[in-house]
């Protein structure tokens, strides 16, 4: 990450108004963050928390009742900007009719992408996001991961500084989304910076470095991912080559206690089901036949 501000927000509001002109609802209160160049931005909170209407703001698709934000260094006002975005919606609005490569084709039109670059860029992205046995199927055919990786293709084809992706792992399985989460993060490491919304928190957890919580329109946390879950009251002891003992356990209890403190949890530490799942279906490719049997045995199908 550099010290480059590619998004910034002072006291950014947006009150929504009735047909009479009347204070409807106040969508977002005074938000002020900042994302840095090259780095993961998550930003969460509940449906109605006001996260759909910054990403809105930020696109200049809505004009803020009060404050100002900044993206590239443009006021949100300013449409050119948009040509240095890339923005993926939970749900692609994307022309049924047209397959992978008519649809990259025609959002490199509408960027003015000269025809020899366009075409190379599409079938670079096609391959990037696993669609190329798929390139000339219609998109009504896809499946709903499918459509999120053409997408994802689409907000990448002019090459954009800023990425913004809401819900960019809907309707993918694990592995779909361990691939997409994968392909995030290659994005930071060519430089690029990313925000995105999700209601998937592991997701979160894994690849962005700083984070915003919106509640009802409110700011109400905002940091790095590591300090914000670090939870400073409680010390977490790992150690290796050693097993589960009465003894060990007394001890242990004996060193907390002389020091203040109480001994809440003792035992093996677990993996997530993430990376478990990865791991049963890396050992199935590598065994094939192996299968699971009722009283926790795997064995050899005969």
């Amino acid at each position: 990450m550099s010290n480059v501000k590619v998004v910034e927000t002072r006291k950014l509001t947006k009150i929504f108004l009735d047909f009479w002109g009347r204070k409807k609802k106040t969508a977002l209160r005074a938000l002020d963050i900042h994302v840095d160049e090259g780095e993961i931005f998550g930003l969460l909170g509940p449906n109605g928390s006001g996260k759909t209407t910054t990403i809105k703001l930020l696109l200049g698709l809505l004009y803020p009742s009060e404050g100002e934000a900044f993206v590239l260094g443009k006021p949100t006002t300013d449409v050119k900007k948009n040509e240095y975005i890339g923005y993926l919606p939970e749900e692609s609005y994307l022309y049924r009719f047209l397959n992978a490569e008519e649809t990259l084709d025609f959002y490199g039109r509408l960027f003015d992408i000269e025809p020899r670059v366009r075409r190379k860029r599409a079938a670079e992205l096609i391959e990037r996001v696993g669609l190329e046995r798929d390139k000339k199927r219609q998109l009504r055919e896809y499946s709903k991961g499918m459509r999120q990786r053409i997408g994802l293709a689409q907000a990448l084809i002019n090459n954009p500084k800023l990425v913004i992706l809401d819900e960019p792992t809907s309707g993918l399985d694990p592995l779909g989304a361990y691939w997409m989460k994968d392909l995030i993060r290659s994005l930071r490491n060519e430089g690029k910076t990313v925000i995105m919304c999700s209601h998937r928190l592991e997701d979160v957890q894994d690849i962005c470095d700083r984070i915003a919580i919106l509640h009802e329109g409110d700011l109400q946390a905002y940091g790095k991912v590591s300090t914000l879950l670090q939870d400073a009251d409680r010390l977490e002891l790992r150690a290796s080559n050693i097993r589960l003992s009465d003894a060990l356990k007394r001890d242990l209890e004996a060193v907390v206690k002389a020091h203040g403190g109480t001994l809440d949890a003792f035992g093996h530490p677990t993996t997530t089901l993430e990376d478990y799942f990865l791991k049963v279906v890396a050992e199935s490719k590598a065994r094939p036949g192996r299968r699971f049997l009722a009283d926790d045995t795997a064995v050899q199908s005969r």
